[in-house]
């Protein structure tokens, strides 16, 4: 679904979008804090590619902890990005899948590439000595 605009691109007609500072409604403010910290764009890039199990994120990501990588997960499940599924058997296995509104972060992800990679980068700085 499209949001309709007021003339510009970008400017949704949504009462909410007509604030005057940060609010938890806001619907950019909830995508940012589901895409919130450091790694998470990744793990959700590897589970738009397929379902993981914990190992299979590990070692799809190996500079990222396993500390972070819980933590990311459990943020994301209770974001309702990600559904984490037991399995049964021994040892037990646990899959971490998108949900259908994880799945709908795709076109975002590609959205903030495309303006990142078109976006100049700053010079590097000089070294002082």
């Amino acid at each position: 679904m499209t949001n309709q605009t007021v003339g510009r691109p970008g400017l949704p007609a949504d009462p909410r979008a007509d604030v005057a500072e940060p609010s938890t409604s806001c619907p950019v403010e909830i995508t940012l804090d589901a895409l919130r910290g450091r790694w998470t764009t990744l793990i959700v890039r590897e589970l738009l590619r397929h379902d993981h199990s914990f190992s299979e994120l590990r070692q799809a990501l190996p500079a990222l902890s396993d500390k972070v990588l819980a933590d990311r997960l459990a943020h994301l499940v209770r974001s309702q990005v990600v559904d984490r599924q037991r399995e049964p058997g021994w040892p037990p296995r646990t899959r971490y899948t998108l949900t259908p509104h994880g799945r709908a972060l795709g076109p975002v992800l590609q959205a903030l590439w495309d303006w990142g990679s078109e976006t100049p980068q700053p010079p590097a700085r000089a070294a002082t000595s």
